[in-house]
């Protein structure tokens, strides 16, 4: 390296040295519209492929139970099959099963923890195939009988077309987490015309997240969804029931203890499941095989309790409308139960949501025909109470709160259940948040040594300025010292010396550059060298001004352990350092202020 001080670089650019330092986030970047526009897109999709999948699956039960050409949405319990109605869900168990093997074991289960998984591991991308393996395996597994909803599949299938159009398209890892959100959201809104509780869906269980840049897509994916939805099927409530009365505090009270119970069920529910699929694991067959001796469970069941075969809307409808009777509730609680765990752990295709609604739907409505004759000073509303069995065992088994109270609410149309809702919802959460680690759709993932976020929460680096850390007692050295000069100060174990970078100014302590003990140690560099020619690259700086947040992303990309920090007004104006400790010691504070119980005010030492 040559020593002629005429080889000194100049001093960098203001412009040059501003390029150093993070980009200020913002919460929006005009890239979003383009994102909003592709997500309004998938929610006309999802509502295609909604209204095409509730077709294809009509036309199958009518093929499978009626033996007619006919897309119209039927229930299968008015078969005349008598015995043979059991060999229909075997077949299509087989189906299903040969689809998974040769085709994608994607398909298995209920869509929304596949998603999940591939949202977690793999980027977002899912297999191309998918897109329509998954509806038409679900198609044939529920239009056979199979006891699930239309809603996961589409929402699978959502979800899989928004990832392909993240997979076509130059599109960053998170903008392709907004799509595939996007899709299964628009697929939601589209089935149910609830398009708020498909947002809450998606922040819930897919995006892991609640920013501007990604809600504003998937808001507007599940409102275009549902106005094709009112277009092609009207906008009357998926479940509509009679004008519900404001419902008083003892009521609310019995709403909550009813959240409580169904939140013990909504445990046993999910462990159930599980077990179950446990215990087709040690079954000495391929898991091809599965699902059609799960469908044997599904047809024998569904031989003696018909109303237990297929979706079930119609079925939800009747108990919030409060016309089933005691034993059909039972019937539905108890059976619905037992045949959806079983074809669900035989690993077929269909969804949870419905038949979760179901179950906890009629065991609300059971414990509300019971409060109103044993306890009628509770003035519990039967109907409500069904509503809030509904909502409060989807709450509990897939802890998405907000989804499970909205839902309800859109669906049925009904105001005055919203208060109700919120009591049981919350009771059913918390009991399953403090009994259980995991949930319905985490289960499986944590399995899998997967770890599933479960808490939104600002970050705190963001919260802070690097100003208010920084290490203002900076070490400096001058551009016209020479490396012999530095290279004797630093063996002489001045702590000031120890230091792994230091910043180098000029003689009217402007910023050079930065220089490591690495470079000043170099074997190669000749002793009577100035420090200024040793700078070989513009420094990497923050602003007082930026947050942690952006500093430890800084940090992170350039692969470096500190940073400059200078002042916002003049990026050649060093103000401290920035170093990993540093980000580090502000998030220990905020981690033992938090954990820390302290009295700040003693009403015992007040006079």
């Amino acid at each position: 390296m040559s020593s002629d001080p005429s080889a000194a670089p100049s001093a960098p650019a203001r412009d040059t040295l501003a390029a150093q330092m993070p980009r200020p986030s913002a919460p929006l970047a005009p890239r979003v519209l383009w994102i909003s526009t592709l997500a309004i897109a998938l929610g006309l999709a999802a509502a295609v492929v909604a209204r095409a999948l509730t077709m294809l699956i009509g036309l199958i039960t009518n093929l499978a139970f009626y033996g007619r050409v006919d897309t119209s949405f039927v229930s299968p319990a008015g078969n005349h099959l008598g015995l043979w109605v059991i060999v229909v869900p075997v077949i299509g168990g087989l189906i299903v099963g040969v689809m998974a093997r040769y085709g994608s074991r994607a398909i298995r289960g209920h869509g929304i923890p596949e998603a999940m998984e591939q949202i977690l591991i793999n980027d977002s991308r899912i297999a191309p195939r998918v897109t329509w393996l998954k509806p038409v395996s679900s198609a044939i597994a529920i239009g056979t009988g199979g006891p699930f909803g239309a809603e996961g599949p589409i929402i699978a299938t959502g979800g899989a077309l928004g990832s392909l159009v993240g997979q076509l398209l130059h599109v960053s890892a998170d903008e392709r987490k907004t799509l595939l959100a996007a899709g299964a959201a628009g697929g939601m809104a589209a089935v149910f015309a609830a398009p708020f509780a498909a947002v809450f869906m998606a922040i819930e269980l897919l995006l892991f997240e609640r920013r501007a840049r990604s809600l504003i897509p998937v808001a507007l994916a599940c409102i275009s969804a549902t106005g094709l939805r009112f277009v092609l099927e009207g906008s009357a409530a998926m479940f509509p029931m009679p004008g519900i009365a404001v419902q008083g505090l003892s009521a609310l009270t019995a709403c909550a203890m009813l959240g409580v119970i169904v939140g013990l069920v909504s445990i046993g529910v999910t462990r159930a499941t599980y077990v179950v699929e446990d215990l087709f694991e040690k079954l000495p067959l391929h898991w091809m095989w599965w699902p059609a001796l799960g469908g044997v469970a599904v047809g024998v069941i569904g031989w003696y309790a018909p109303l237990t075969m297929g979706v079930g809307y119609g079925n939800i409808a009747a108990i919030v409308a409060g016309s089933l009777g005691v034993a059909t509730l039972a019937s539905l609680c108890v059976l619905k139960f037992v045949s959806w765990a079983i074809a669900l752990g035989s690993g077929t295709s269909g969804g949870t949501l419905a038949p979760l609604f179901t179950i906890g739907g009629a065991l609300g409505g059971l414990l509300g025909l019971a409060a109103a004759h044993g306890l009628p000073w509770l003035h519990l509303d039967p109907r409500v109470a069904a509503v809030v069995g509904m909502a409060a065992l989807f709450a509990g088994s897939s802890r998405a709160l907000l989804t499970s109270v909205v839902f309800a609410f859109e669906t049925t149309q009904q105001p005055h259940v919203l208060l109700p809702l919120l009591a049981g919802c919350v009771s059913a959460f918390l009991v399953s948040g403090l009994l259980m680690r995991t949930t319905i759709m985490t289960e499986k993932l944590a399995r899998r040594g997967l770890r599933v976020p479960s808490d939104y929460r600002a970050d705190v680096l963001e919260q802070i300025n690097v100003g208010s850390v920084c290490s203002r007692d900076v070490v400096s050295l001058r551009g016209t010292q020479t490396v012999a000069e530095v290279r004797a100060w630093l063996q002489t174990g001045d702590a000031a010396a120890a230091h792994q970078g230091y910043p180098v100014l000029d003689a009217e302590t402007r910023l050079l550059g930065v220089l490591t003990r690495r470079d000043l140690l170099e074997a190669h560099v000749p002793d009577r060298a100035t420090l200024d020619i040793l700078i070989r690259r513009a420094p990497l700086l923050v602003g007082e001004d930026h947050s942690l947040r952006e500093a430890a992303d800084h940090m992170a990309v350039a692969d470096v352990g500190r940073l400059v920090v200078v002042a916002a007004d003049d990026p050649r104006r060093v103000l401290g350092m920035l170093t990993r400790g540093d980000v580090l010691a502000a998030h220990a504070r905020h981690i033992r202020a938090a954990q820390q119980r302290t009295r700040h005010i003693d009403l015992r030492g007040q006079r």
